[in-house]
């Protein structure tokens, strides 16, 4: 697939049908998406592939805590888990032992013991170079050096006619997690992700155009132009 179409057409994927995900395929898309850059070439990440249908549904359950916190949030209109408008983290503004113990169905996250390719992406916090971390705000950073490599992995994805999506629920109840797939103290739990063969396709993507999310010289100087429509005179 042309690498222009990929990104064009790599939205969420939560829907997939039965069909499996043979190994020589998911195998492809590793190999595709282990090229991502890192910081220092560390390559800190590691691929935890889930088959194990307990594990998958102990996995779940964690998920689902998570996502309940998420979804209370979010009908509390506040943005889940967001720092202020000072960058930093102030609390909860709900009760999240409420909101976990408070059933938030979801198809999507209720089955994704059963999604086709199941995997758990850690990353090794000795190799993150965190530039941001004496800053006093919440930090990003490290995630440069992890992160990366998700994206490659779900642009392979697309590549194999797959669908997939990033999730972080897991790393609300990341100690539990941890424990239960052996994931040492030195390495974190980056994200979930799921693939499949997608029931459909998003056909177009919403997304927000150049010029209003680029700018020339300073955050608030005048917007950098969009391309040009296609066919238009140049």
């Amino acid at each position: 697939m042309e690498l222009r179409e990929a990104m064009r057409t790599s939205g969420a994927v939560r829907r997939f049908t039965d069909e499996p995900v043979p190994d020589e395929v998911l195998a492809r898309v590793l190999d595709e998406a282990r090229f991502a850059p890192s910081g220092g070439n560390t390559q800190p990440w590691t691929v935890i592939v889930l088959r194990d249908p307990e594990i998958r549904r102990a996995i779940r359950d964690l998920v689902v805590l998570g996502w309940r916190e998420y979804r209370a949030q979010a009908k509390a209109g506040v943005r889940p888990f967001a720092p202020g408008p000072d960058g930093r983290w102030h609390g909860p503004a709900i009760d999240l032992a409420e909101a976990a113990a408070t059933p938030a169905p979801s198809s999507f996250v209720d089955d994704l013991d059963e999604v086709p390719v199941l995997l758990v992406l850690c990353a090794r916090l000795t190799a993150l170079a965190v530039m941001d971390v004496e800053l006093e705000r919440q930090s990003i950073v490290g995630g440069a050096s992890v992160y990366p490599f998700a994206q490659n992995l779900l642009l392979a994805a697309r590549a194999e006619g797959l669908g997939g999506v990033l999730t972080t629920f897991l790393v609300r109840r990341e100690p539990e997690a941890a424990k239960l797939l052996g994931v040492p103290p030195d390495h974190a739990i980056a994200a979930v992700i799921a693939l499949g063969h997608p029931e459909r396709r998003a056909t177009k993507l919403t997304r927000r155009p150049v010029e209003e999310f680029t700018r020339v010289d300073a955050f608030g100087g005048e917007a950098f132009p969009g391309p040009a429509p296609a066919g238009s005179e140049s």
